[in-house]
């Protein structure tokens, strides 16, 4: 009898340590699929996140793309306008000097020789210059008189090129310009556009020298104050604030009023926004 009981203990003993050891399992089998639903989630939420990032940024892309673009075609449409208004008013200041040397439907007056009849040529001018015959001088005045024109042929077809973005040869061009007619009326002018052709081509240390020369060189020239908002871009662009702002700051307090001082403004609230 005693044996019997024993037996049975020793039965429930097995059985109830089987069920626990049952049980243990199946709750971890439990938790370890709670952990991989959980993973799941998680990995499923973040890819969402990612995904939506991907968007927004491929937006941001397309809005820069689109920004660019129509930032590219201001600035094209502001240099072309520029352009022509340049051109134009050169082409006024040389129909003004025309008008005033050579006024239509009036006749040369020709003073008369002495002794001689009215009207008639003036004798020869003097022989002044050793070794320099009179047809020397004659050609030589002659090449001065369509000097202008040339002048002008020369200035627009720069300008023509410069236009239509042949950088390369607007540069060749405007250095031509100031080497053939130094001292011409669109000699400032000429070197300015100079100093653009390597601004939007940034080459910006070429670009630097080329406006500076038109600050030195050309004192009285309407080209000083854009000269010296170009200055005041690149030291932008070069990252050297301290210089950007005081040129920006000179071009404010000096062209008050003015289209390039708001310009200049703008970039010197750029800077403040920038932490420059």
């Amino acid at each position: 009898m005693w044996l019997t009981k024993t037996a049975l203990l020793v039965c429930l003993l097995v059985y109830g340590s089987t069920a626990s050891a049952v049980s243990k399992d199946e709750l971890e089998a439990r938790v370890q699929q709670l952990e991989r639903r959980l993973d799941s989630r998680s990995l499923v939420s973040l890819m969402e996140q990612v995904s939506a990032l991907q968007r927004e940024v491929q937006q941001l892309r397309g809005d820069i793309e689109v920004q660019t673009h129509s930032m590219e075609s201001l600035q094209k449409r502001q240099r072309d306008l520029y352009l022509d208004i340049d051109r134009r008013l050169h082409r006024l200041e040389a129909g003004g000097v025309q008008g005033q040397t050579d006024v239509p439907g009036t006749a040369a007056v020709v003073p008369a020789r002495p002794g001689g009849a009215p009207g008639a040529p003036p004798p020869a001018a003097p022989f002044t210059s050793p070794g320099r015959s009179s047809t020397a001088t004659g050609s030589a005045a002659a090449s001065a008189a369509l000097n202008p024109a040339e002048q002008r042929k020369d200035y627009d077809r720069a300008l023509e090129q410069l236009k239509e973005g042949r950088y390369t040869e607007a540069s060749s061009a405007f250095q031509d310009f100031l080497k053939k007619h130094p001292g011409s009326s669109y000699a400032d002018n000429a070197q300015y556009w100079l100093g653009e052709v390597y601004y939007v081509t940034r080459q910006f240390q070429l670009a630097l020298s080329e406006f500076g020369k038109v600050v030195d060189g050309y004192p009285d020239s309407t080209k000083i104050a854009d000269a010296k908002l170009k200055i005041g871009y690149i030291q932008y662009e070069l990252k050297d604030w301290t210089k950007a702002r005081e040129m920006l700051a000179q071009v404010v307090q000096v062209y008050p009023g003015t289209t390039t001082a708001r310009l200049a403004q703008e970039r010197l609230d750029r800077m403040k926004r920038e932490g420059h």
